[in-house]
């Protein structure tokens, strides 16, 4: 009988207690923007302290650097300063995508801060990523000119501290034509030729320059007397670089005053206002890709991921 009642005895689940958690349903919409918001704070922080993607859109760099070369910049090498933080301009951002606008940065710039943190002088040749005093946007040029130098240009000629910077012989490169690289006849006149297979190139005059640190690169030399071919001299300033684009007569750099048609960047620079080291080439794409994924494989420049953007040295 005893075990009858304790059969048919009251047996209701107990309450659940306040520790069982409720079922969730539907899309977790605070989550999803936190975890993106995260995601968004640590690229904006890679970007700003280790290192960044560049665009080469001009070709003020040739015959080294390309319209369409993609690029790594280390933002470590000379320790970091006002130009170092990546923050996005929406507006500039809406601008520039949706309605196609021209604009000169997708990010806005902070204000001048004299001095970096843990700073130190670019080496003389390097490749840098600078932006103009008062602007926004980024130039890419090679550092010429260091601290207490005298610098004047003769003739194209780079006089550095009462000594011509050693140059070799004329001498020619072919480089390919595309929707990139178009080889303006107005820019390069009689440089577009046709080779015997068809295919078109840009025959450009050339002069390697090897520093006094016995760092080499090649410059483009088109005109005998350009608006940059005479200049100086100027001595550079505390703290201050000298930066030339190796396309000489088609790029504005120091030689050129700030804003305005030359669009320079006003004699020397403050190392404040370097960005970056360029290391090297990532990718490059010759513009012909469209919006359909299958043209962008076809889009991709063969032989240029990799190149390194540091100058050779010579004994």
């Amino acid at each position: 009988m005893a075990e009858d009642i304790a059969l048919t005895g009251d047996h209701t689940p107990p309450p659940a207690t306040a520790e069982t958690p409720a079922p969730r349903t539907g899309f977790d919409w605070w989550g999803e923007i936190k975890g993106l918001f995260w995601l968004l704070l640590a690229v904006l922080g890679f970007h700003s302290f280790i290192a960044k993607p560049f665009y080469i859109p001009s070709e003020s760099m040739l015959p080294g650097l390309l319209v369409g070369d993609r690029l790594v910049v280390s933002k470590f090498a000379y320790g970091w300063s006002f130009v170092s933080p990546t923050i996005p301009d929406p507006v500039a951002i809406v601008r520039g995508t949706l309605l196609h606008q021209p604009v000169d940065s997708w990010s806005v710039q902070v204000p001048f801060i004299h001095g970096r943190i843990w700073g130190s002088l670019p080496e003389r040749g390097d490749v840098v990523i600078v932006t103009p005093p008062g602007q926004s946007s980024d130039y890419i040029k090679r550092v010429i000119g260091l601290p207490g130098d005298t610098l004047a240009v003769r003739g194209g000629v780079v006089i550095l501290n009462g000594k011509p910077v050693a140059r070799g012989p004329l001498h020619y490169r072919d480089l390919p034509v595309d929707a990139n690289a178009t080889c303006d006849p107005a820019q390069y006149p009689g440089a577009l030729r046709e080779r015997a297979d068809g295919t078109a190139v840009c025959h450009l005059p050339i002069i390697t320059e090897t520093l006094p640190n016995g760092r080499r690169y090649d410059t483009v030399d088109l005109e005998p007397d350009s608006a940059g071919d005479n200049y100086g001299p100027v001595t550079i300033p505390a703290n201050h670089v000298f930066l030339m684009g190796d396309n000489r007569d088609r790029s504005a750099d120091s030689r050129f005053a700030l804003g305005g048609f030359e669009r320079g960047l006003g004699g020397p620079v403050p190392y404040e206002n370097i960005g970056g080291r360029a290391e090297f080439i990532t990718f490059s794409v010759d513009g012909s890709a469209g919006w359909n994924p299958l043209s962008w494989p076809r889009a991709l420049r063969g032989g240029r991921a990799g190149t390194s953007l540091h100058p050779t040295r010579v004994p």
